[in-house]
């Protein structure tokens, strides 16, 4: 007896079902979005715990109605099933109940009166084991419901396209007495066989009372269901994400069904234009500020398309990042007291060692605030600002904050990081906004998460709120692409928004931010191809501001006052005021700009009346001398400077006999100091020619040239000179009227 029982306790296998299942994914409010086969090829959902009431109500009436109160066989099912087998000769009825057919379907044998005999046995041990209700949804979860379609929720899916949670009374009873015949649904054949097997079932709830001659009569007249429906493709490139790293499970994500729709049908529009332009792909990511949750997740578009374009998810994709890193160039230096937010930065032609970035709209400024070159996203500015604040530390703080992988070394992509010279993902620079984003409102940096109820993985806080206050303050002044005065319009909310265009109009960003959300979008050519109008003003601003109209408004984020201090700041170089600056502004700034140094250009000068000549004090004898404090730039700077200012004054010269030797009126604009040149052959086969250009501070100076001691030729008005060099290094030098010289060493490759 023992030994019996021992046997007896371990005769059910722990896992009944071994098979695979397939992927699905369900949205925030259990609204399917999509599903990837199992592996053997058929519609297996994964199991649920719980089924539907009207389908347990159905199935147990029509297989086993004392399902309730047994004990996993029914003596009386199994006589009369014995019964109408011997007195039709045949098999007829096997008696089984819905514990013994979940025996039946975890052991797939051939049906014998000795497996018969063992499956009354497990099934008595499965009672011992589980609910009534675990049962139920066994069988639910492994019934066949024909063809490749397994288990309730696939049938439900396919047949009805909703789950089993809202199903008909009539399509309840349609998925019950499935199972007992589920060839019964091959459309072209046996129709009204199941029909009639459907309605004889409603017709017993209808005399059990469990439902009423309206409810009845209702069932009774709705159609059988056609062909199986396809599935959901809603948010594919997701659901094909979770195959990948999560494949036969059931995963209830973050998304908004409803939201997801409707950006999907924005982007497929969308694209039909861009199309014309040869523009392909496009990405967008809807991240839920507060929650830390993505609500749209939009990895590319026509997902049914088989080009491989159009089966790259970009969301997780690295791009090359065009501008949109230079926000967090300017965060790590103004939490860092590198700068304060207007800033003068120099706007003038650049060279290092055949570096030579230029502006987008190839022009200069000679001086800009550094606010001004972010929302402006000046290009040669910001390498200013890397080559001050240096590409390690910036690499570092990229690769912290977990904006930007960067798997190569720093001195990889050296000046060019600010310039799209690295990669990241439009998934990683949206979850850092989003961190910024928290960091106004005092939640911890997480990563996004694309699950419901998921803990979102941590990140460490790297980010100032006074900082992130002042960039966000800055890229609200970003020109939206409708060209319109938005804060004169009530109705319209306060973003802060960034684009970014990578080098041959590959890659188009956008990427904005508000209290409540996050929106990035980006556009292209998976397959890196550019196109002439692909920038992202054009194309990917565009379509994250349709986003933006979706989404509920919000306010705008407090001021962190705790964070800032009051400074007086020299309005026209932004610096910290000197003794010598005129108008000054008193502004918020970080605490940490507190040790940026003074205005370094208000100077006091010493006029003669006539305000034409600089004087000393003391070699100027009996005359009148002026005392003035002046805005000075240096001479490259104020040549470019000037042209957008006509109210800058350079300084006048100083007066014969009484000057100062040491300062320098002329500045090389290009090339620079030890410079590297990169001459390419001409179309005819002919060497190259290089540019040189000069600036001065007084504007009818005449300048004599020399190339390596020899004099080559004399300019005045505008100092520029275009002339062939051999390879090799040579020496500049520049001489003006008044014996002022200037030199710099070139090297020709």
């Amino acid at each position: 007896m023992l030994i019996l029982l021992i046997a007896y306790y371990f005769c059910l296998p722990k896992n009944l079902f071994d098979k695979p299942c397939a992927t699905v994914v369900y949205d925030r409010n259990g609204e399917l979005l999509g599903a990837r086969i199992a592996d053997d090829g058929q519609w297996r959902f994964p199991p649920r715990d719980t089924v539907s009431e009207k389908f347990q109500i159905c199935l147990t009436r029509f297989e086993d109605r004392y399902f309730r109160y047994h004990w996993g066989v029914n003596p009386m099912a199994v006589g009369r099933a014995l019964l109408q087998n011997i007195r039709e000769k045949r098999t007829v009825s096997g008696g089984s109940t819905i514990t013994m057919q979940v025996i039946r379907l975890s052991r797939n044998k051939k049906r014998t009166i000795s497996e018969k005999v063992i499956e009354a046995v497990l099934a008595t041990r499965l009672e011992f084991r589980y609910s009534k209700r675990k049962i139920l949804a066994i069988y639910a979860s492994n019934a066949p419901f024909g063809g490749n379609v397994v288990g309730l929720e696939a049938a439900s899916e396919r047949y009805f396209g909703h789950s089993s949670d809202r199903l008909s009374w009539a399509e309840a009873a349609t998925l019950a007495v499935l199972p007992n015949s589920p060839a019964l649904l091959h459309l072209s054949r046996n129709r009204p066989a199941l029909k009639e097997k459907r309605d004889r079932l409603l017709h017993k709830l209808l005399d059990d009372k469990v439902l009423s001659q309206t409810d009845y009569e209702l069932a009774i007249d709705e159609p059988l269901p056609g062909e199986p429906l396809p599935l959901p493709q809603t948010a594919p490139y997701l659901v094909s994400l979770f195959y990948g790293e999560k494949r036969g499970q059931q995963i209830i994500s973050t998304i908004d069904r409803n939201l997801q729709t409707r950006i999907e049908t924005l982007l497929e529009r969308r694209s039909v234009d861009f199309r014309q332009s040869g523009i392909r792909n496009a990405a967008a990511i809807v991240i839920d500020v507060k929650n830390n949750q993505t609500l749209a997740y939009c990895g590319n578009v026509r997902f049914s398309d088989k080009d491989a374009g159009n089966q790259v998810d970009v969301v997780q994709a690295d791009r090359s990042t065009g501008s949109i890193l230079k926000p967090f160039l300017y965060c790590a230096m103004l939490q860092e007291g590198e700068i304060l937010p207007n800033t003068l930065l120099p706007d003038i032609p650049l060279n290092i060692n055949g570096f030579s970035p230029q502006n987008f709209n190839l022009q200069y400024e000679g001086a800009v605030p550094a606010s001004e070159a972010v929302s402006h996203s000046l290009n040669v500015p910001l390498v200013y600002m890397l080559r001050k604040y240096s590409v390690p530390k910036f690499y570092n703080f990229l690769k912290q904050n977990h904006i930007a992988r960067l798997p190569k070394p720093a001195s990889h992509y050296g000046l060019s990081l600010i310039l799209g010279g690295a990669e990241a993902r439009l998934g990683d620079v949206a979850n850092a906004y989003s961190n910024m984003a928290r960091t106004l409102q005092g939640l911890e940096n997480a990563h996004f998460s694309l699950i419901k109820g998921e803990n979102p993985k941590q990140e460490k806080n790297t980010f100032s709120q006074a900082a992130v206050m002042q960039v966000f303050e800055v890229l609200t002044e970003v020109n939206r692409p409708e060209q319109i005065d938005w804060k004169s319009i009530p109705s319209m909310q306060k973003i802060a928004w960034k684009t970014g265009t990578s080098y041959g109009f590959r890659d188009a960003w956008a990427v904005g931010a508000t209290p409540r959300y996050v929106v990035g979008v980006w556009v292209g050519n998976a397959s890196g191809e550019g196109r002439p109008n692909l920038t992202g003003a054009r194309t990917a601003g565009p379509v994250m501001f349709d986003i933006f109209e979706m989404l509920p408004s919000s306010g705008w984020f407090k001021m962190p006052e705790k964070e800032m201090v009051e400074a007086e700041v020299c309005r026209l170089s932004g610096h910290l005021k000197s003794r010598f600056c005129g108008e000054i502004d008193t502004v918020l700034i970080h605490q940490a700009g507190l040790k940026t140094a003074p205005c370094p250009y208000h100077i006091s000068v010493n006029l003669t009346a006539d305000g034409r000549y600089r004087v000393y004090e003391s070699c100027a004898g009996s005359e009148p001398v002026i005392r003035e404090n002046r805005f000075v730039l240096p001479p490259a700077w104020a040549w470019f400077y000037r042209r957008n200012h006509p109210d800058y004054q350079p300084l006048p010269p100083f007066k014969a006999g009484c000057g100062d030797a040491a300062e320098h009126p002329m500045q090389f604009i290009y090339p620079q100091g030890n410079t590297v040149v990169h001459l390419p052959k001409q179309l005819d086969g002919s060497d190259g020619e290089i540019t040189f250009e000069l600036a001065h501070n007084s504007p009818q100076a005449t300048v004599f040239w020399h190339i390596d001691n020899e004099y080559v030729a004399t300019t005045s008005d505008f100092h520029k000179l275009t002339l062939p060099l051999a390879l090799g290094r040579h020496s500049v030098t520049a001489v003006d009227d008044a014996g002022n010289s200037l030199s710099i060493s070139v090297e020709v490759r």
